[in-house]
């Protein structure tokens, strides 16, 4: 009889046991992580043509945040820079891209969003601890590319402009000319 005892008491333990481990469970949540897959659009397509919901799901596909673009190394937030996408660069700062990141001629996210006067863009990237002392390939830090006068450098903008129009660069000279001196001031603030 005790034999029988222990035997269904084994057993009753047996069939009460998962049944506790359901009723543990219940009422909490369980998540599946879905593995998430790259767009088919490159990043830098994405941050070109202002592709917000493309760029988020490059990050949530973990795909290089860094990746230099065939033609001049650039890195995404780079080309934010370069084409003013404002909101994509903050995006690119807060995943994580390297804020200091150099491209082919040395220059860095800093170097761009001043040269082409993207005051936000700046701001955003002191914020985060951007280092201002470095100097790209011409010897030049950030603050050194807009303290140049405007007219000294105008044909640089115009060649660029002309150059990457077809990706929908469109310069103001008459912003950048009033902009690269208040650039250039809050890139000298200690």
């Amino acid at each position: 009889m005790k034999k029988q005892s222990q035997f269904l008491q084994g057993h009753c333990i047996a069939l009460i046991f998962p049944l506790l481990l359901v009723f543990a469970g219940c009422g909490q949540t369980t998540t599946i992580k879905e593995k998430t897959t790259a767009p088919k659009t490159d990043i830098h397509t994405a941050v070109v043509t202002g592709d917000a919901a493309v760029l988020k799901q490059h990050i949530a596909a973990r795909s290089d945040l860094n990746t230099k673009d065939p033609i001049g190394g650039s890195s995404p937030l780079i080309t934010a820079c370069l084409f003013g996408k404002t909101e994509l660069a903050k995006i690119l700062i807060d995943a994580g891209a390297d804020i200091n990141f150099k491209n082919n001629d040395g220059s860095t996210p800093l170097h761009t969003a001043a040269f082409f006067c993207r005051p936000e863009i700046v701001q955003m990237l002191l914020a985060a601890r951007a280092d201002k002392t470095i100097k790209n390939k011409y010897g030049q830090t950030p603050a050194e590319i807009v303290s140049t006068p405007f007219a000294a450098v105008k044909s640089i903008y115009e060649n660029m402009e002309k150059m990457l129009a077809p990706m929908g660069l469109k310069l103001d000279y008459t912003y950048i000319g009033k902009t690269r001196p208040q650039i250039a001031a809050m890139l000298n603030k200690p």
